[in-house]
């Protein structure tokens, strides 16, 4: 089975003053062998970009972030899925979680502290593309309840959703991976 996803990209050149533009065309094509499922080589990219949530929002010092740094980077890898795969339901399942993440941190706003833009230390570790918001310290407790049972919802939402034995083992390991990061809110 051949899956294509074309994306068109406008690129703006600046060469001697002056504006160009150009428009280039990406195609990213995964060959998976007739009845297969998935990419070993995908899912291992997507068990890692999962992995390294819980490195990249736990080194936030004050833990008040960590739930919207979650939804952010959750929300990041699922932007990183390309869609007409046979990881789309994979996808459509983190932006989701991400989505309640966002609105647990947002509804339970601490609005004496700042919204911060955080960068990890480490050469490529990424950043946060919008800044997050800080929790409420009255309210974490509970709001980290409430945003492992988001991720509870979406690990099982995953399980259930497997249906052949090689979609339900890399399901599994998706699973087993968003499940990990449900430490940084017992920390």
């Amino acid at each position: 089975m051949k899956q294509t996803a074309a994306a068109l990209a406008t690129a703006f050149l600046v060469a001697g003053g002056q504006v160009a533009q150009a428009q280039q065309q990406l195609v990213y094509t995964v060959v998976v062998p007739s009845g297969q499922f998935g990419s070993a080589n995908f899912l291992k990219e997507l068990v890692r970009s999962l992995a390294t949530i819980q490195a990249f929002c736990g080194g936030l010092e004050d833990r008040s972030y960590r739930v919207d740094c979650m939804a952010e980077r959750l929300q990041a890898v699922s932007g990183e899925i390309p869609e007409g795969t046979d990881y789309d339901e994979v996808r459509s399942v983190l932006a989701e979680a991400s989505a309640k993440l966002e609105t647990l941190a947002r509804d339970n706003r601490d609005r004496s502290k700042g919204r911060i833009n955080v960068s990890s230390a480490k050469a490529g570790g990424g950043a946060t593309a919008r800044p997050l918001v800080a929790v409420d310290a009255a309210e974490l407790a509970a709001v980290n309840q409430q945003a492992e049972a988001i991720l509870d919802e979406a690990r099982t939402v995953l399980l259930r959703s497997a249906g052949s034995r090689q979609r339900q083992s890399q399901y599994t390991r998706i699973a087993q991976a968003l499940d990990s990061s449900k430490v940084l809110l017992r920390s």
